[in-house]
């Protein structure tokens, strides 16, 4: 089988290099331009990836990328994306944008958060890879969804689904600090974060347009950021109906999950960050109250991999018709 011509744009970033060690092992993929974010002549390498990846770096440009490329994987800030999406698609490339540029659908939700975003003729799919397959096969455009709404929605989708929700979802969430990428803030300092956990975007986060957009239903969404490097733990709060048993929750899960190879149902043995990191899992357990019909659920992925780069190409993977675990185990 022939090797696909590969692009990736942002590899000076924490995305962008975990997407570049992955897809540089991928045995179906080969990677033709690996790009800064900016436009400069100095090349780099990377010296994390010796060994596993020898070319360089070099600074942006739409016309060497769209002369090497057929997929391009793009690790940008939103507002660049939004300006170099349609241009590649135009030039019938396909695109997998890890932005949040793309991923809301509503015109006036969309100008709130993402206000430079342009409307695209192309179909844009969202990769939720476990819960959108069908839409993903021979997509040229897919928008890859942001790490905090891909452990909510793997979580609360086949609950919504199943029609076991009743009245209000609240979700927890905290981030490692990666998740607010690699450019320095004062939030961001190490002096800020170490000892410290900290809320942050309560009824201001555009992730909760997000999960709320593809769960069809109002959430409240707490953020916050804790001393990690990588990881997300979510805890999520949510009342059932009265009849709901353990064995019907279990049922649900199982049976949106049985022959899904990244995500790993722990059932009442709650997951952790530790048991995710480096990897492209997203564990999911949950503890039930029958007696007031309260359910707990905690989900845990790491949001460099399953709520980045490793969705990304596992999406690619599927786009492509490739085994899905390929590059990924």
């Amino acid at each position: 089988m022939n090797s696909i011509r590969v692009g990736i744009v942002g590899v000076t970033g924490y995305g962008g290099q975990e997407l570049l060690r992955l897809t540089a092992r991928h045995p179906y993929i080969k990677v033709t331009a690996a790009m800064a974010s900016n436009v400069s002549n100095i090349t780099t390498t990377l010296p994390a990836l010796t060994g596993i990846w020898s070319g360089e770096i070099s600074g942006f440009s739409i016309e060497v990328l769209s002369n090497n490329s057929e997929a391009v994987f793009l690790a940008l800030p939103d507002t660049v994306s939004a300006t170099i999406v349609p241009q590649l698609l135009a030039q019938g490339i396909r695109v997998f944008d890890l932005s949040g540029a793309f991923r809301l659908r509503d015109a006036t939700i969309k100008q709130r958060w993402y206000p430079e975003t342009p409307e695209l003729r192309e179909r844009i799919v969202y990769g939720l890879t476990e819960r959108r397959r069908v839409e993903l096969k021979d997509a040229n455009f897919v928008t890859c969804p942001g790490c905090y709404p891909t452990a909510a929605l793997l979580t609360l989708e086949p609950l919504a689904q199943a029609g076991l929700l009743s009245g209000d979802i609240f979700i927890d969430a905290k981030s490692g600090i990666s998740g607010a990428g690699k450019a320095q803030t004062e939030r961001t300092h190490f002096s800020e974060c170490y000892g410290n956990i900290s809320a942050y975007g309560i009824f201001a986060h555009r992730h909760s347009a997000e999960i709320e957009q593809e769960l069809l239903r109002d959430v409240t969404f707490v953020p916050h950021l804790v001393p990690l490097n990588r990881g997300i733990l979510e805890t999520i709060y949510v009342s059932v109906h009265h009849d709901t048993t353990e064995t019907i929750v279990s049922n649900v899960f199982n049976e949106a999950y049985r022959n899904e190879p990244f995500v790993r149902l722990r059932e009442n043995v709650l997951p952790e960050i530790k048991h995710v990191t480096n990897t492209n899992f997203c564990d999911i357990g949950w503890k039930l109250d029958t007696k007031r019909n309260r359910l707990v659920l905690v989900a845990c992925l790491d949001n460099l991999i399953k709520g980045g780069a490793g969705q990304a190409l596992q999406n690619f993977n599927v786009v492509y018709g490739f085994q899905e675990e390929e590059g990924l185990l």
